[in-house]
């Protein structure tokens, strides 16, 4: 099995799980809020949902495209770039969204406010030399 089928497993694992318990995922998880986002493929419009912790502020929902500390933007950025509709999976809870990239000023305090929530994001922080872009997933009416 390649590393990204090891993924892609792992990932569908999480998803299952996830949905058979409306979000209480345990393990490494057990204190991570997480959210599951289905975005279309940036060329092939293919469904594709990805498990990622979120930062909640009020009524508003942000998720950050660290992608694990790799020097790339992860693949559902450029989907949500080039269709920005979404869905998104909080607990029991579905709905749709259109996922909005913030500005970079807002973006560093956002960042800064999950870095403070969740301490262990700040070694992985200083190891990404690109800017690490927050989105808000705003819900639609």
């Amino acid at each position: 099995m390649t590393e990204v089928q090891e993924v892609h497993e792992w990932n569908r694992q999480i998803i299952e799980k996830f949905r058979a318990t409306g979000g209480n995922v345990g393990g490494q998880f057990a204190n991570m809020p997480l959210l599951l986002l289905t975005t279309a493929g940036a060329k092939s419009g293919q469904q594709r949902t990805h498990p990622l912790a979120y930062l909640s502020e009020g009524d508003r929902i942000y998720v950050f495209a660290g992608n694990g500390g790799a020097p790339t933007n992860p693949a559902w950025y450029h989907n949500l770039l080039a269709h920005p509709e979404v869905t998104v999976e909080v607990g029991a809870e579905k709905f749709t969204a259109r996922a909005i990239v913030v500005t970079d000023t807002e973006a560093e305090r956002l960042l800064d406010v999950q870095v403070q929530k969740r301490p262990e994001l700040a070694d992985l922080r200083t190891k990404i030399t690109r800017k690490i872009p927050a989105i808000l997933l705003e819900r639609k009416e």
